[in-house]
């Protein structure tokens, strides 16, 4: 994941910084618990395409 691309992106549902979980590749919202997936390299933020994360991985 570039560096760059992970400064400017944002959680599409409240606007909020992503982090990046590099073993599961995806970008992680803490506020929302969603998890969005990266495919081929680019990240799918869209809503309904994210995982919900459980209580214990939102820590």
């Amino acid at each position: 994941m570039d560096h760059r691309l992970l400064e400017i992106v944002a959680c599409p549902v409240c606007k909020g910084k992503l982090t990046f979980d590099k073993d599961k590749q995806e970008l992680i919202c803490k506020v929302d618990r969603l998890a969005y997936v990266i495919k081929e390299g680019i990240p799918v933020l869209l809503e309904n395409e994210a995982r919900t994360m459980t209580m214990e991985e939102g820590k």
